[in-house]
Protein backbone atom coordinates (compact mmCIF):
# COMPACT_ATOMS: atom_id res chain seq x y z
CA UNK A 1 0.00 0.00 0.00
CA UNK A 2 2.91 2.34 0.70
CA UNK A 3 4.13 1.95 -2.88
CA UNK A 4 0.65 2.95 -4.08
CA UNK A 5 0.85 6.29 -2.26
CA UNK A 6 4.41 6.88 -3.48
CA UNK A 7 3.33 6.21 -7.08
CA UNK A 8 0.33 8.52 -6.69
CA UNK A 9 2.43 11.34 -5.24
CA UNK A 10 5.12 10.99 -7.92
CA UNK A 11 2.50 10.93 -10.67
CA UNK A 12 0.82 14.07 -9.38
CA UNK A 13 4.17 15.87 -9.19
CA UNK A 14 5.00 14.94 -12.78
CA UNK A 15 1.52 16.01 -13.90
CA UNK A 16 2.02 19.42 -12.29
CA UNK A 17 5.03 19.96 -14.54
CA UNK A 18 3.13 18.70 -17.57
CA UNK A 19 0.30 21.12 -16.85
CA UNK A 20 2.76 24.02 -16.81
CA UNK A 21 4.25 22.83 -20.12
CA UNK A 22 0.79 22.61 -21.70
CA UNK A 23 0.07 26.17 -20.60
CA UNK A 24 3.35 27.52 -21.94
CA UNK A 25 3.19 25.50 -25.20
CA UNK A 26 -0.47 25.41 -26.25
CA UNK A 27 -1.58 23.04 -28.99
CA UNK A 28 -2.10 24.65 -32.41
CA UNK A 29 -5.44 24.17 -34.15
CA UNK A 30 -5.72 23.28 -37.81
CA UNK A 31 -7.89 25.10 -40.30
CA UNK A 32 -10.95 22.90 -40.89
CA UNK A 33 -12.89 22.26 -44.11
CA UNK A 34 -16.15 20.51 -43.31
CA UNK A 35 -18.97 18.82 -45.24
CA UNK A 36 -19.31 16.89 -48.47
CA UNK A 37 -16.55 17.88 -50.91
CA UNK A 38 -14.28 19.23 -48.18
CA UNK A 39 -11.41 16.97 -49.27
CA UNK A 40 -11.16 18.59 -52.71
CA UNK A 41 -11.21 22.04 -51.10
CA UNK A 42 -8.28 20.97 -48.98
CA UNK A 43 -6.42 19.90 -52.13
CA UNK A 44 -6.92 23.39 -53.53
CA UNK A 45 -5.51 24.87 -50.34
CA UNK A 46 -2.49 22.56 -50.47
CA UNK A 47 -1.74 23.67 -54.01
CA UNK A 48 -2.07 27.28 -52.92
CA UNK A 49 0.88 26.88 -50.56
CA UNK A 50 3.15 26.12 -53.49
CA UNK A 51 4.17 22.59 -52.53
CA UNK A 52 6.01 20.75 -55.29
CA UNK A 53 5.37 17.13 -54.29
CA UNK A 54 3.10 15.73 -51.60
CA UNK A 55 3.29 12.26 -50.10
CA UNK A 56 -0.16 10.73 -49.53
CA UNK A 57 -0.01 8.36 -46.55
CA UNK A 58 -2.79 5.78 -46.49
CA UNK A 59 -3.56 2.07 -46.62
CA UNK A 60 -4.09 -0.43 -49.41
CA UNK A 61 -7.80 -0.86 -48.74
CA UNK A 62 -8.57 2.81 -49.31
CA UNK A 63 -6.24 2.92 -52.30
CA UNK A 64 -7.86 -0.15 -53.88
CA UNK A 65 -11.32 1.32 -53.24
CA UNK A 66 -10.33 4.38 -55.27
CA UNK A 67 -10.58 6.85 -52.38
CA UNK A 68 -7.18 8.35 -53.20
CA UNK A 69 -7.80 8.68 -56.94
CA UNK A 70 -9.83 11.94 -57.00
CA UNK A 71 -7.44 13.54 -54.52
CA UNK A 72 -4.41 12.59 -56.59
CA UNK A 73 -6.12 13.82 -59.76
CA UNK A 74 -7.09 17.14 -58.17
CA UNK A 75 -3.60 17.81 -56.85
CA UNK A 76 -2.01 16.96 -60.20
CA UNK A 77 -4.54 19.15 -62.00
CA UNK A 78 -3.38 22.01 -59.76
CA UNK A 79 0.28 21.37 -60.53
CA UNK A 80 1.27 19.38 -57.44
CA UNK A 81 3.14 16.11 -57.99
CA UNK A 82 1.99 13.15 -55.90
CA UNK A 83 3.68 10.10 -54.39
CA UNK A 84 1.70 7.46 -52.52
CA UNK A 85 2.61 5.28 -49.56
CA UNK A 86 -0.22 2.83 -48.91
CA UNK A 87 1.58 0.44 -46.57
CA UNK A 88 -0.07 1.52 -43.31
CA UNK A 89 -1.65 -1.29 -41.27
CA UNK A 90 -3.81 -1.13 -38.14
CA UNK A 91 -1.68 -0.46 -35.04
CA UNK A 92 1.28 0.59 -37.22
CA UNK A 93 4.77 -0.36 -36.14
CA UNK A 94 8.07 1.50 -36.26
CA UNK A 95 9.12 -0.49 -39.33
CA UNK A 96 6.06 0.80 -41.19
CA UNK A 97 6.80 4.37 -40.13
CA UNK A 98 10.44 3.98 -41.18
CA UNK A 99 9.42 2.61 -44.59
CA UNK A 100 7.08 5.57 -45.04
CA UNK A 101 9.82 8.01 -44.04
CA UNK A 102 12.22 6.47 -46.54
CA UNK A 103 9.58 6.74 -49.26
CA UNK A 104 9.18 10.44 -48.43
CA UNK A 105 12.93 10.96 -48.81
CA UNK A 106 13.37 8.87 -51.97
CA UNK A 107 10.49 10.66 -53.69
CA UNK A 108 11.87 14.09 -52.66
CA UNK A 109 8.55 15.16 -51.16
CA UNK A 110 8.09 18.48 -49.39
CA UNK A 111 4.71 17.89 -47.71
CA UNK A 112 2.49 15.11 -46.35
CA UNK A 113 -1.23 14.38 -46.74
CA UNK A 114 -2.69 11.70 -44.46
CA UNK A 115 -5.82 9.96 -45.76
CA UNK A 116 -7.35 7.33 -43.51
CA UNK A 117 -8.10 6.48 -39.91
CA UNK A 118 -5.97 7.11 -36.88
CA UNK A 119 -3.27 4.68 -37.99
CA UNK A 120 -2.53 6.50 -41.25
CA UNK A 121 -2.71 9.91 -39.62
CA UNK A 122 -0.38 8.84 -36.80
CA UNK A 123 2.21 7.50 -39.26
CA UNK A 124 1.99 10.71 -41.28
CA UNK A 125 2.47 12.81 -38.13
CA UNK A 126 5.56 10.90 -37.09
CA UNK A 127 7.28 10.87 -40.47
CA UNK A 128 6.51 14.55 -41.10
CA UNK A 129 8.29 15.55 -37.91
CA UNK A 130 11.04 12.95 -38.31
CA UNK A 131 11.87 14.24 -41.79
CA UNK A 132 12.68 17.78 -40.68
CA UNK A 133 14.34 16.85 -37.40
CA UNK A 134 16.53 14.13 -38.93
CA UNK A 135 15.43 11.60 -36.32
CA UNK A 136 14.10 8.09 -36.50
CA UNK A 137 10.48 7.48 -35.47
CA UNK A 138 11.74 5.67 -32.34
CA UNK A 139 13.75 8.72 -31.28
CA UNK A 140 10.59 10.83 -31.20
CA UNK A 141 8.80 8.71 -28.60
CA UNK A 142 8.19 10.75 -25.47
CA UNK A 143 7.31 14.36 -24.74
CA UNK A 144 8.63 17.24 -26.88
CA UNK A 145 11.45 15.32 -28.57
CA UNK A 146 11.65 17.56 -31.65
CA UNK A 147 13.22 20.97 -32.13
CA UNK A 148 12.15 21.96 -35.64
CA UNK A 149 8.63 22.27 -37.11
CA UNK A 150 7.37 19.28 -39.06
CA UNK A 151 7.15 19.06 -42.81
CA UNK A 152 3.84 20.70 -43.89
CA UNK A 153 1.18 18.21 -42.85
CA UNK A 154 -2.49 17.89 -43.87
CA UNK A 155 -5.10 15.28 -43.02
CA UNK A 156 -8.34 13.81 -44.34
CA UNK A 157 -9.77 11.42 -41.72
CA UNK A 158 -11.95 8.68 -43.20
CA UNK A 159 -13.34 7.64 -39.82
CA UNK A 160 -15.12 9.66 -37.12
CA UNK A 161 -13.42 8.54 -33.96
CA UNK A 162 -9.71 8.97 -33.39
CA UNK A 163 -9.60 12.77 -33.60
CA UNK A 164 -5.98 12.24 -34.61
CA UNK A 165 -6.27 15.05 -37.14
CA UNK A 166 -6.22 17.56 -34.27
CA UNK A 167 -4.42 15.86 -31.37
CA UNK A 168 -0.85 16.47 -30.22
CA UNK A 169 -0.06 12.76 -30.01
CA UNK A 170 0.71 9.83 -32.28
CA UNK A 171 0.97 6.15 -31.36
CA UNK A 172 3.40 3.72 -33.03
CA UNK A 173 4.03 0.15 -31.83
CA UNK A 174 7.24 -1.77 -31.32
CA UNK A 175 7.57 -4.49 -33.97
CA UNK A 176 8.55 -7.24 -31.55
CA UNK A 177 6.87 -6.42 -28.23
CA UNK A 178 3.88 -4.53 -29.70
CA UNK A 179 4.36 -2.02 -26.88
CA UNK A 180 2.74 1.29 -27.81
CA UNK A 181 5.13 4.22 -28.20
CA UNK A 182 3.51 7.63 -27.65
CA UNK A 183 4.87 10.71 -29.43
CA UNK A 184 3.60 13.86 -27.68
CA UNK A 185 4.44 17.11 -29.44
CA UNK A 186 2.31 20.08 -30.58
CA UNK A 187 4.34 20.16 -33.80
CA UNK A 188 2.56 17.02 -35.07
CA UNK A 189 -0.79 18.81 -35.41
CA UNK A 190 -1.67 19.23 -39.12
CA UNK A 191 -1.98 22.67 -40.70
CA UNK A 192 -5.34 21.91 -42.28
CA UNK A 193 -7.85 19.07 -42.22
CA UNK A 194 -10.94 18.08 -44.21
CA UNK A 195 -13.90 16.48 -42.44
CA UNK A 196 -15.59 15.12 -45.55
CA UNK A 197 -18.90 13.39 -44.77
CA UNK A 198 -19.02 11.99 -48.31
CA UNK A 199 -15.79 10.06 -47.82
CA UNK A 200 -16.87 8.87 -44.37
CA UNK A 201 -20.14 7.50 -45.73
CA UNK A 202 -18.20 4.50 -47.01
CA UNK A 203 -17.36 3.29 -43.50
CA UNK A 204 -18.80 -0.17 -42.67
CA UNK A 205 -21.16 -0.28 -39.66
CA UNK A 206 -18.61 -2.13 -37.50
CA UNK A 207 -15.94 0.51 -38.08
CA UNK A 208 -18.52 3.26 -37.57
CA UNK A 209 -19.44 1.82 -34.17
CA UNK A 210 -15.90 1.23 -32.94
CA UNK A 211 -14.52 4.59 -34.03
CA UNK A 212 -17.59 6.43 -32.73
CA UNK A 213 -17.06 4.92 -29.29
CA UNK A 214 -13.38 5.79 -29.55
CA UNK A 215 -14.44 9.44 -29.84
CA UNK A 216 -16.80 8.95 -26.89
CA UNK A 217 -13.89 7.65 -24.82
CA UNK A 218 -11.75 10.67 -25.71
CA UNK A 219 -14.49 13.07 -24.67
CA UNK A 220 -15.46 11.26 -21.45
CA UNK A 221 -11.89 10.78 -20.25
CA UNK A 222 -11.09 14.44 -20.98
CA UNK A 223 -14.21 15.52 -19.09
CA UNK A 224 -13.41 13.53 -15.93
CA UNK A 225 -9.70 14.39 -16.01
CA UNK A 226 -8.20 16.44 -13.18
CA UNK A 227 -6.79 18.72 -15.92
CA UNK A 228 -10.24 19.50 -17.35
CA UNK A 229 -11.06 23.18 -17.72
CA UNK A 230 -13.74 25.45 -19.09
CA UNK A 231 -12.73 25.11 -22.75
CA UNK A 232 -12.05 21.36 -22.71
CA UNK A 233 -15.40 20.85 -20.96
CA UNK A 234 -17.15 22.81 -23.69
CA UNK A 235 -15.78 20.54 -26.42
CA UNK A 236 -16.17 17.31 -24.43
CA UNK A 237 -19.81 17.94 -23.48
CA UNK A 238 -20.75 18.83 -27.05
CA UNK A 239 -18.97 15.77 -28.45
CA UNK A 240 -20.70 13.41 -26.04
CA UNK A 241 -24.17 14.74 -26.77
CA UNK A 242 -23.57 14.64 -30.53
CA UNK A 243 -22.39 11.02 -30.30
CA UNK A 244 -25.45 9.98 -28.29
CA UNK A 245 -27.64 11.69 -30.88
CA UNK A 246 -25.93 10.52 -34.08
CA UNK A 247 -23.95 7.29 -33.69
CA UNK A 248 -26.97 5.00 -33.88
CA UNK A 249 -28.09 6.81 -37.05
CA UNK A 250 -24.73 6.51 -38.82
CA UNK A 251 -24.59 2.83 -37.80
CA UNK A 252 -28.04 2.10 -39.27
CA UNK A 253 -27.93 4.58 -42.19
CA UNK A 254 -24.33 4.85 -43.43
CA UNK A 255 -25.26 7.28 -46.23
CA UNK A 256 -26.91 9.80 -43.89
CA UNK A 257 -24.51 12.68 -44.51
CA UNK A 258 -26.04 14.96 -41.88
CA UNK A 259 -25.37 12.41 -39.16
CA UNK A 260 -21.94 11.64 -40.65
CA UNK A 261 -20.93 15.29 -40.50
CA UNK A 262 -22.15 15.54 -36.91
CA UNK A 263 -20.06 12.50 -35.95
CA UNK A 264 -17.01 13.95 -37.72
CA UNK A 265 -17.37 17.18 -35.74
CA UNK A 266 -17.94 15.23 -32.52
CA UNK A 267 -14.71 13.32 -33.07
CA UNK A 268 -12.90 16.59 -33.81
CA UNK A 269 -14.29 18.24 -30.67
CA UNK A 270 -13.27 15.22 -28.59
CA UNK A 271 -9.75 15.56 -29.96
CA UNK A 272 -9.66 19.23 -28.96
CA UNK A 273 -10.82 18.29 -25.47
CA UNK A 274 -8.18 15.62 -24.95
CA UNK A 275 -5.47 17.98 -26.20
CA UNK A 276 -6.16 20.14 -23.15
CA UNK A 277 -7.25 17.62 -20.52
CA UNK A 278 -5.63 14.36 -21.58
CA UNK A 279 -6.87 10.79 -21.28
CA UNK A 280 -7.01 8.17 -18.54
CA UNK A 281 -6.97 4.53 -17.54
CA UNK A 282 -9.38 3.50 -20.30
CA UNK A 283 -6.84 4.31 -22.97
CA UNK A 284 -3.90 3.05 -20.94
CA UNK A 285 -5.49 -0.38 -20.43
CA UNK A 286 -7.03 -0.51 -23.91
CA UNK A 287 -3.66 0.16 -25.55
CA UNK A 288 -2.21 -2.89 -23.80
CA UNK A 289 -5.19 -5.14 -24.57
CA UNK A 290 -5.12 -4.08 -28.21
CA UNK A 291 -1.39 -4.82 -28.43
CA UNK A 292 -1.70 -8.24 -26.80
CA UNK A 293 -4.75 -9.49 -28.67
CA UNK A 294 -4.81 -7.52 -31.92
CA UNK A 295 -8.08 -5.72 -31.21
CA UNK A 296 -8.93 -2.44 -32.96
CA UNK A 297 -8.24 0.54 -30.72
CA UNK A 298 -11.81 1.82 -30.67
CA UNK A 299 -13.17 -1.60 -29.76
CA UNK A 300 -10.65 -1.99 -26.92
CA UNK A 301 -11.66 1.41 -25.56
CA UNK A 302 -15.36 0.55 -25.77
CA UNK A 303 -14.84 -2.70 -23.87
CA UNK A 304 -12.78 -1.12 -21.09
CA UNK A 305 -14.64 2.19 -20.66
CA UNK A 306 -17.68 1.09 -18.59
CA UNK A 307 -15.49 -0.82 -16.11
CA UNK A 308 -13.08 2.09 -15.55
CA UNK A 309 -15.97 4.51 -15.13
CA UNK A 310 -17.62 2.23 -12.57
CA UNK A 311 -14.29 1.94 -10.72
CA UNK A 312 -13.97 5.74 -10.65
CA UNK A 313 -17.37 6.23 -9.04
CA UNK A 314 -18.51 7.84 -6.77
CA UNK A 315 -15.68 10.36 -7.32
CA UNK A 316 -16.86 11.12 -10.86
CA UNK A 317 -20.61 10.99 -10.21
CA UNK A 318 -21.03 14.79 -10.30
CA UNK A 319 -19.28 14.92 -13.68
CA UNK A 320 -21.30 12.04 -15.13
CA UNK A 321 -24.48 13.69 -13.84
CA UNK A 322 -23.51 16.91 -15.60
CA UNK A 323 -23.08 15.00 -18.85
CA UNK A 324 -26.46 13.31 -18.41
CA UNK A 325 -28.18 16.65 -17.89
CA UNK A 326 -26.39 18.30 -20.83
CA UNK A 327 -27.27 15.36 -23.08
CA UNK A 328 -30.92 15.64 -21.99
CA UNK A 329 -30.99 12.15 -20.56
CA UNK A 330 -32.51 13.57 -17.36
CA UNK A 331 -33.92 16.89 -16.18
CA UNK A 332 -31.85 19.59 -14.54
CA UNK A 333 -33.54 18.76 -11.22
CA UNK A 334 -32.52 15.08 -11.24
CA UNK A 335 -30.28 14.09 -8.34
CA UNK A 336 -26.57 13.51 -8.92
CA UNK A 337 -26.71 9.78 -8.17
CA UNK A 338 -29.68 9.12 -10.46
CA UNK A 339 -28.31 11.33 -13.26
CA UNK A 340 -24.89 9.62 -13.11
CA UNK A 341 -26.55 6.22 -13.35
CA UNK A 342 -28.64 7.44 -16.28
CA UNK A 343 -25.43 8.33 -18.12
CA UNK A 344 -23.98 4.88 -17.49
CA UNK A 345 -27.21 3.21 -18.58
CA UNK A 346 -27.35 5.21 -21.82
CA UNK A 347 -23.70 4.47 -22.58
CA UNK A 348 -24.28 0.73 -22.19
CA UNK A 349 -27.49 0.96 -24.23
CA UNK A 350 -25.62 2.73 -27.03
CA UNK A 351 -22.98 0.00 -27.03
CA UNK A 352 -25.65 -2.70 -27.31
CA UNK A 353 -27.43 -0.84 -30.12
CA UNK A 354 -24.27 -0.70 -32.23
CA UNK A 355 -23.43 -4.33 -31.43
CA UNK A 356 -20.39 -3.74 -29.22
CA UNK A 357 -19.95 -6.61 -26.79
CA UNK A 358 -17.75 -6.61 -23.67
CA UNK A 359 -15.64 -9.46 -24.98
CA UNK A 360 -11.89 -9.95 -25.33
CA UNK A 361 -11.50 -13.22 -27.25
CA UNK A 362 -8.98 -15.66 -25.78
CA UNK A 363 -7.92 -13.34 -22.99
CA UNK A 364 -5.26 -15.05 -20.87
CA UNK A 365 -4.87 -14.37 -17.15
CA UNK A 366 -1.11 -14.92 -17.55
CA UNK A 367 -1.01 -11.63 -19.48
CA UNK A 368 -2.56 -9.61 -16.66
CA UNK A 369 0.75 -8.53 -15.08
CA UNK A 370 2.15 -7.28 -18.40
CA UNK A 371 -1.08 -5.47 -19.26
CA UNK A 372 -1.28 -3.86 -15.83
CA UNK A 373 2.37 -2.79 -15.79
CA UNK A 374 2.17 -1.36 -19.32
CA UNK A 375 -1.02 0.52 -18.50
CA UNK A 376 0.41 2.02 -15.32
CA UNK A 377 3.62 3.02 -17.12
CA UNK A 378 1.54 4.90 -19.69
CA UNK A 379 -0.99 6.45 -17.31
CA UNK A 380 0.95 7.45 -14.21
CA UNK A 381 2.52 10.86 -14.60
CA UNK A 382 0.89 11.35 -18.02
CA UNK A 383 -2.87 11.17 -17.40
CA UNK A 384 -4.61 13.12 -14.62
CA UNK A 385 -6.94 10.33 -13.58
CA UNK A 386 -9.69 11.17 -11.06
CA UNK A 387 -9.01 8.05 -8.96
CA UNK A 388 -5.81 6.01 -8.83
CA UNK A 389 -5.82 2.23 -9.20
CA UNK A 390 -3.90 -0.30 -7.19
CA UNK A 391 -2.54 -3.37 -8.96
CA UNK A 392 -5.43 -5.34 -7.52
CA UNK A 393 -7.96 -2.83 -8.90
CA UNK A 394 -6.57 -3.14 -12.41
CA UNK A 395 -6.37 -6.92 -12.32
CA UNK A 396 -9.96 -7.12 -11.08
CA UNK A 397 -11.13 -5.14 -14.11
CA UNK A 398 -9.15 -7.44 -16.40
CA UNK A 399 -10.60 -10.47 -14.66
CA UNK A 400 -14.17 -9.25 -15.12
CA UNK A 401 -13.52 -8.51 -18.80
CA UNK A 402 -12.02 -11.98 -19.29
CA UNK A 403 -15.05 -13.60 -17.64
CA UNK A 404 -17.36 -11.81 -20.10
CA UNK A 405 -15.71 -13.73 -22.92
Amino acid sequence: MASFFVTKAASKAKLAGLKVAMTVIPAPRPTVFSGEGAALKLCQAIAGFGHQKVLIVSDKILNNLGVLRPLEAKLQELGVKVAIFDGVLPDPTFSIAEACLQHYKVENCDSVLAVGGGSSIDVAKVIAIAATNKKTPQQLVGILKSRKPSSPLYAIPTTAGTGSEVTVGAVISDDKTHQKGLVLDPKVVPRMVALDSGIMSGMPPKVTAETGLDAMTHAVEAFISELAGTESDLYARSAIRMIFENLRMTYKEPKNLVAREAMALASHYAGLALNQAGLGYVHAIAHQIGGHYGLPHGLSNAIVMPYVLEFSRPEINPRLAELARFSKLVTQETSTAIAAQAFMDELKSLMRDVNIKSVVPNMNTRDFDDIMQGAFKEAHGTYAVPKYMTEEDCKQILYVISQQS
